[in-house]
């Protein structure tokens, strides 16, 4: 087993950190990151203490350091049901290309890419279908599976299509196998917040209430989220639907009453309560929340790929000092 040095990880469409956090919790230290909106780069700064690089595709494969495993969880507007869903017609699914540049120029020993569910049947199954004959010329071999992170702990519906990666030329110690879940969901008591701490600026007007409440079908679970669908049929449930980054504002409301708070949206993804999000704005972190991971889904997949590699992962616990997360 190796015990030193750490995994080495580079993040890629970084966000705020989601990903690498999940990762640097089994020991994995981030020796390069990159993310080009402005806003999610203070963030992850305030939190890490390393500004991300900017836009992938102006650096060079050979600017980015040596690493063990690359991590992205590449823009998924593109092969969204909510987004327009272009898939590669639209600029942004050409930036899995920066990936697959990256992995024949540096040859990781392993990667994760993550990426909405609808990825899988995008135009007929083609995209998938490219993307993995890519990943194979690259020289890995490649699983896929979709996760819910309801199952992995969160009170949070949301089902992410994950493809784990391995070097073709580099043996396993055991064969990878995708986390089973299982895990029991933190209920939304333990989520969310005291309705009397909430500022008056997140709940809704009686104009919304009223119209909500009038659609609803069903006795609510106490506490609930009530979700808005495209159709505008309203669903009390003991969780929350997908955080989404372009979402109506009051798409998810609490008890019918109130949108989510910043610490409510990173709790439903994992994040700690350490987490500090006071350097922007509540709807840049709402937009943030939306376009990360669901921490514990990350984690458990790192775990996996860890023990598959034979690396001895050493649990590292996230902490707050200078108001930056460290391991200690």
């Amino acid at each position: 087993m190796q015990a030193s040095p750490p995994i080495r990880s580079i993040d890629l469409f970084a966000g705020i950190g989601g990903i690498r956090l999940g990762f640097e919790s089994i020991g994995a230290r981030t020796v390069f990151a990159s993310e080009w909106d402005t806003a999610a780069q203070d963030v992850y700064e305030a939190n890490f203490g390393m500004r991300p690089h900017g836009d992938i595709t102006r650096i060079a494969p050979h600017e980015i350091p040596d690493h063990d495993v690359l991590l992205a969880g590449f823009p998924c507007q593109p092969f969204s049901i909510i987004g327009d869903g272009k898939g590669f017609a639209d600029t942004r699914g050409t930036l899995f290309f920066s990936i697959e540049k990256i992995l024949h120029a540096k040859q990781p020993a392993a990667f994760l890419l993550e990426n909405v569910k609808q990825l899988r049947g995008h135009d007929g199954g083609r995209t998938l279908e490219v993307i993995l004959e890519k990943l194979d010329l690259a020289g890995y071999d490649v699983h896929v599976q979709v996760l819910n992170a309801l199952e992995f702990g969160v009170p949070q519906k949301r089902e992410r299509i994950f493809l784990v990666g391995f070097r073709r030329d580099i043996p396993l110690s055991e064969p990878f196998v995708f986390p089973s879940g299982g895990v029991e969901m933190t209920p939304l008591d333990a989520i969310l917040e005291n309705d009397d701490d909430v500022a008056p600026s997140f709940f809704a007007s009686g104009a919304v209430r009223e119209s909500v409440q009038g659609r609803l079908r069903v006795e609510p679970p106490v506490p609930s989220i009530w979700h808005e669908n495209k159709s505008g049929n309203i669903s009390p449930l003991p969780y929350s639907c997908a955080l989404r980054a372009g979402a109506s504002y009051n798409y998810l409301l609490v008890n019918g009453i109130r949108r989510l708070t910043p610490r409510e949206m990173l709790r439903l993804q994992g994040f700690p309560d350490s987490y500090r999000y006071d350097v922007t704005s509540v709807a840049q972190i709402r937009k943030q929340c939306g376009n990360s991971v669901a921490v514990p889904v990350i984690r458990a997949v790192a775990e996996q790929m860890a023990r598959a590699l034979g690396w001895n992962a050493q649990p590292v616990h996230a902490s707050l000092e200078s108001g930056v997360l460290v391991g200690t």
